[in-house]
């Protein structure tokens, strides 16, 4: 959770309910056949004529998807019909965005969580059939979210942090009047994992430092529930949990103690043994069962794209689908009885669509149809995985997106750096990033050492090094940008969010390397930041200092790394933009960014948006943000 700052990416499609037949030619094929075209480029508001769209629960009876979008200009829940007809809008609000969560299992209720503004304070709340909506967690300065639903389908369990802010405990509650018993007190500090689908079992993490976790067992049926220690062990080793089987008999989880890379292991709830359960030469990142456990659905983090593999446990065989169009297979989730399933595809150049596929048939079904006819995907550009040596001869892996106005010219490049620290920039589709080259600036995402996705070795080389190794990686990837023939070496530029925008301010303060910047909610004081960390972020405190550094011992170390203390020392134009309500990086840091910058005589634009927290809701602002990116870099790069 710490090692990611920045929300994470929504998926864009509209709900449309088109429909689309596997034996038609794919997205890229299609694309290709309007060739040639005359190019052109697109505006932020053209770009944005999409839906960001997420959530996959299948209902009851099997007709119908829960999903969230942002048609209306902000999220709310949706029920998309597995037919092809038109989504029907469940909910309205005007204010916070509605992030689905599932149906309940026997009728068309559902569950879902919001916060305020973007303080990530999430209540739980379900939405009845008549239309009514209750919050199940009142109360103020609270946390809470859904953990899973109970086998039997008359309860769910739920974590929230109103006894102790620090803690999250494990409550179970009545599916039909919402009551609900504390089923599990945390005073301990662990973090909730999961409850097996019985609901007898609670697995729990616990975090030592930031490479050595452990994994605990709850049973609920013991009259002393003490948590059972599950992976001894010696050394620093991270363990992790994915899910229990449907079954009940096994816990599903991550390690890296036999590798670079993590592992799916399962261990035996009756007998306390482990086994192997699947590997790749990437992180196994995610693995999980349909409803009735016949499929397990895992993906691996194949050089910053998802691989997904569907294995049927009946036959143990891999799941054959028909021909699919190009792209990334996303999101899966079956029916209840694995009859038919739902899923998303996405690619660097189409946002992403939702199908629906009867298993044993030959075709699939689109029910959502993406981007804005107007934008001609020919006029997009996919991203290449390049590698380039940095300072000390490491390897780092960047995503490279050439702009088509490189037949005709040199074009300007800006490096854009992820969240994190430990986050990955990955394949897909970016509105943001679409727009900027699509209007002539080359984009490089690079991940940077401590990126996430090359190994644990890679992931720590930037272990209290932050603002150091990490910098002179972007340094160096600018020097490579200065070996492509169709890049002009003397327009290059740096960008990024949270994380990245933390390294885009230490970029333009404490080196002359870059022409701007622009810092989207980035921490520019590391003191304050880890001294103000969210109370309920208290189970992986240690963890956080162990990377970055403890505010108490550390002090001299993260003021140096602090652009904050140096904006004098900023000498080319920067975009700072913030989120009012961002209860990470809070306003005043970025209004003390700003006038740090300007005490030196250097120009900076300062963007704030009242109604945003750690991240944009609003598509307006990601707009409003888009557009204001583009007339700075047309001004000064």
């Amino acid at each position: 959770m710490y090692r990611s700052f920045v929300a994470t990416t929504i998926v864009a499609i509209a709900l449309t309910g088109c429909s689309y037949s596997g034996n038609q030619n794919d997205t890229k094929q299609q694309a290709e056949t309007v060739s040639p075209v005359a190019f052109e480029t697109y505006s932020a508001e053209q770009f944005y004529k999409t839906t960001s769209v997420f959530g996959s629960s299948i209902n009851h009876l099997g007709n119908a998807v829960l999903v969230s979008n942002d048609e209306s200009g902000i999220f709310n829940a949706y029920r998309v019909p597995v037919d092809g007809s038109a989504a029907t809008q469940l909910t309205s609000s005007t204010k916070e965005s509605i992030f689905v969560e599932t149906w309940f299992p026997q009728d068309e209720r559902f569950l879902y969580s919001a916060d305020k503004g973007g303080d990530e304070l999430n209540h739980l709340f379900v939405q009845e059939l008549d239309g009514k909506e209750v919050d199940l967690t009142p109360g103020e300065g609270l946390k809470a979210s859904l953990i899973s639903w109970h086998e039997d389908e008359q309860s769910f369990f739920v974590v929230t942090n109103e006894r102790d802010a620090k803690y999250f405990d494990v409550y179970q509650y009545s599916a039909a009047d919402y009551s609900r018993k504390l089923v599990f007190k945390n005073e301990s500090g662990y973090g909730v994992e999961g409850v097996s689908p019985n609901g007898r079992f609670i697995a729990l993490s616990k975090s030592h430092s930031n490479s050595n976790a452990d994994l605990y067992l709850v049973d609920l049926r013991l009259k002393m529930n003490k948590p059972k220690l599950l992976t001894e062990h010696s050394g620093d080793v991270a363990y992790s949990v994915y899910t229990f089987s449907k079954d009940n008999k096994q816990l599903l989880f991550a390690t890296n103690e036999f590798g670079e890379f993590n592992q799916a292991w399962s261990y035996d709830l009756t007998t306390g043994d482990s086994a192997l359960n699947s590997k790749a030469d990437w992180d196994v990142s995610f693995s999980y069962f349909s409803k009735d456990g016949r499929f397990q659905i895992s993906g691996i983090n194949a050089d910053a794209q998802t691989q997904l593999v569907i294995t049927d446990l009946k036959t143990n065989t891999e799941l054959k689908l028909p021909t699919l169009p190009s792209g990334d297979l996303r999101g899966v989730s079956f029916s209840k009885d694995s009859s038919s399933m739902v899923f998303y595809i996405n690619s660097d150049t189409s946002p992403s669509n939702l199908y629906t596929h009867q298993l044993g048939s030959e075709s699939i079904l689109r029910l959502t149809n993406s981007g804005n006819p107007q934008i001609k995907e020919a006029n997009l550009v996919s991203g290449k995985v390049v590698r380039f040596k940095s300072f000390d001869g490491v390897e780092i892996p960047a995503i490279l997106y050439k702009p088509k106005q490189t037949t005709m010219k040199k074009v300007p490049a800006l490096i854009y750096i992820h969240g994190g620290p430990g986050g990955q920039s990955r394949k897909g589709y970016s509105a943001t990033v679409q727009h900027l080259v699509n209007n002539g600036y080359a984009i490089i995402k690079i991940n940077n050492r401590g990126s996430s996705g090359y190994g644990k070795t890679f992931f720590h080389l930037d272990d209290k090094r932050h603002g150091e190794d990490d910098l002179q990686d972007v340094v160096y990837n600018k020097k490579y940008l200065q070996t492509l023939d169709w890049v002009d070496a003397d327009r290059i530029g740096v960008m990024g969010g949270s994380y990245g925008g933390y390294l885009t301010m230490a970029a333009m303060a404490f080196t002359d390397e870059f022409e701007v910047g622009i810092n989207i909610f980035g921490v520019t004081n590391w003191v304050r930041t880890l001294e103000s960390i969210p109370p309920y972020w208290e189970a992986f405190r240690k963890s956080l200092y162990d990377e970055l550094g403890d505010p108490a011992t550390d002090r001299e170390r993260l003021h140096n790394i602090s652009p904050v203390f140096f904006g004098e020392q900023v000498k080319s134009p920067v975009l700072v933009v913030q989120g009012a309500n961002d209860p990470r990086v809070l306003k005043i840091e970025s209004d003390e960014m700003v006038e740090s910058i300007r005490s030196g005589g250097t120009y900076v634009d300062y963007l704030v948006f009242d109604d945003e927290g750690h991240g944009f809701s609003k598509k307006s602002n990601r707009i409003s943000a888009s557009n204001k990116y583009l007339e700075f870099l047309n001004r000064y790069l």
